[in-house]
């Protein structure tokens, strides 16, 4: 796998491994130690075996695929080559034969030095507002 070089980049491979529904892709993105807060699950995810049944019960989804709110990106530059990334994306699949959307907000927390460099995502279905 080629070197990623900024952080953007790793939100973009991962976009491209759920819309591809690549497991294994996905999977090689997340640190060992990672924790996954899921945006379809109500459990904290906090193992590699976790993190793959979550991907592969959602990538079974038909017609799944996502898309970043481009305007809404934020990275945070830290210590060195650790980030945080923020933003809004919409999951898009099908449920009973009718094709739904699903807008998140996520924050990730990657470390560039690192071949797998999520350490933390954390992503959850935007709320109603009051």
């Amino acid at each position: 796998m080629e070197t990623m070089k900024n952080p953007r980049e790793v939100l973009d491979r991962w976009m491209s491994y759920v819309n591809g529904a690549s497991v294994e892709g996905l999977l090689s993105l997340y640190n060992p130690g990672a924790i996954l807060i899921p945006t379809f699950s109500n459990r904290i995810l906090d193992t590699p075996e976790k993190i793959k049944k979550y991907f592969e019960v959602l990538g079974s989804r038909e017609e799944l695929s996502i898309a970043l709110h481009e305007k809404t990106l934020l990275v945070q530059p830290h210590h060195e080559e650790l980030y945080s990334l923020f933003g809004i994306y919409c999951w898009r699949f099908a449920v009973d034969g009718e094709l739904l959307s699903f807008e998140a907000r996520f924050s990730y927390f990657v470390d560039m030095k690192e071949a797998s460099p999520i350490f933390h995502h954390h992503s959850s279905q935007i709320p109603r507002v009051l």
